[in-house]
């Protein structure tokens, strides 16, 4: 079995202690972390297997984002300056509706491509109606860890022809399913995804989260909260703000990962609490889209749990977890106060407590007996002449770095990204496929 033996400047573990390592290297075997500790110069030159000598470089956990969606990758540029609905109506559901298997899966590269380059080795994605199969097949290629599902929608009366009918949806999500969950040696795992309440039935969404049963390990993935004009429209239907109606329906669960939750209510903050329910926040697309800014810092202190992610590159519009955690921070402390949303409470969110969202006890710190989900950092870029005392190092992550200072990444113990090579596309030849894929799929749009 393969060994990769790294030895970094640091290593910040994201464990329970916040465990930062200096002067330790980290033993890998296969795909799992087996030792973290010092290692001689004798045992070093005599290691069997691969030595990767990164002294000037902090190794971190891979990130953990918690609400993406790969199918929209393509999109970027093309949907700006609109509010969600019309966002919805005019530009993203025709596009994905002139999604065919070719354009979908380059968007879907695209979007792995620029995630892994971002330092993110584990997504909870968002599917789109149809070829979800395609984006199944790209996870499983890359080697990233995810949660994915097909986008489920029953009801479209912002673009109707863009939808299913219930009992087709229900049975093409539970064959995807059926096919794919735990696929990967476990890596690939199926999430549940009705859009949100506006696209979905009542039996739809009760009939999806019966069926997670069947599925030991699958999450309910939602929107929810995000607009004021999609939460009066859900009042007008149901009598009821988003969550409390999802509450209704028994949705609400340590199983179900909902994005955005902006617009909440006090009975709506007790429901996340005492259900159990994960937040997914997202907070450049909250901006752009000119939803709101969630009330993290109140989630946090009512023991919500709460992790990052990107959403979609048409609402961002980029990947870059480093962009959110540094928003993140930046929009509270306005509200608040400059000591709130901290950076390593940022750092936490889009590591560990992102892979605790998803019930992932394998990934999201550094720690003997995980999987080798790693990113080593060049911090020396991005912050001289400053010298790292190892209290600002979560600074000097999240409000200085970015994906420009990523030198390698590593999922599941195979190199993805090493000494700034791209070790899995060649990007030259995605970004021309993916420009003459675009192409053909705005043509079919005007035909």
């Amino acid at each position: 079995m393969k060994k990769v033996l790294i030895i970094p400047k640091q290593i910040i573990s994201a464990d329970e202690s916040d465990t930062i390592y200096t002067g330790e290297a980290i033993e890998i075997t296969g795909d799992m972390i087996t030792a973290i500790r010092k290692f001689s110069d004798d045992e070093i030159k005599k290691f069997e297997g691969e030595v990767v000598r990164k002294e000037n470089l902090t190794l971190i956990p891979g990130f953990v984002q918690t609400h993406v969606h790969v199918c929209q990758t393509l999109f970027r540029g093309l949907a700006d300056d609109l509010l969600l609905l019309d966002w919805l109506q005019k530009k993203i559901f025709p596009f994905e509706y002139a999604h065919n298997k070719n354009s979908l899966r380059i968007s879907a590269q695209l979007g792995l491509n620029e995630l892994i380059n971002c330092g993110t080795t584990t997504i909870l994605d968002m599917g789109t109606l149809n070829h979800q199969e395609v984006i199944f097949e790209e996870l499983i290629v890359s080697g990233m860890r995810a949660y994915a599902g097909k986008c489920m929608m029953d009801t479209n009366e912002l673009y109707p022809r863009f939808k299913g009918t219930t009992e087709t949806e229900l049975d093409t999500t539970y064959n995807l399913a059926k096919e794919f969950h735990q696929k990967a040696n476990g890596n690939i795992k199926y999430g549940f995804a009705p859009r949100f309440v506006l696209s979905c039935s009542e039996k739809l969404l009760k009939e999806t989260h019966e069926m997670m049963k069947d599925f030991d390990g699958s999450l309910f993935h939602t929107h929810s909260s995000e607009n004021k004009n999609e939460l009066q429209l859900v009042r007008e239907k149901y009598q009821k703000d988003n969550i409390e109606y999802f509450h209704h329906l028994n949705l609400t669960d340590e199983y179900s990962v909902f994005a955005h939750c902006i617009h909440v209510n006090e009975n709506e903050i007790s429901i996340l609490k005492e259900s159990g329910t994960r937040v997914a926040h997202c907070p450049s697309a909250n901006l752009k889209l000119g939803s709101g800014i969630a009330d993290i810092p109140r989630y946090l202190k009512e023991g919500i749990s709460v992790s990052m992610g990107a959403d979609g590159a048409p609402c961002n519009n980029n990947l870059n977890i480093f962009t959110e955690m540094r928003l993140a921070a930046l929009i509270q402390k306005p509200r608040y106060n400059p000591e709130i949303m901290d950076a390593r409470t940022l750092f936490r969110m889009a590591t560990i407590e992102g892979a605790k969202a998803l019930h992932l006890n394998e990934t999201g710190s550094i720690e003997p007996g995980k999987k080798a989900d790693l990113v080593l950092l060049d911090l020396e870029k991005a912050t001289q002449p400053l010298i790292n005392t190892g209290e600002n190092i979560y600074s000097m992550i999240v409000y200085s770095a970015g994906a420009q200072n990523i030198d390698s990444v590593m999922i599941d113990g195979k190199w993805k990204i090493m000494n700034k090579g791209n070790l899995l596309f060649d990007e030259k030849e995605l970004f021309s496929r993916g420009k003459e894929e675009l192409k053909q799929l705005l043509e079919r749009i005007q035909n």
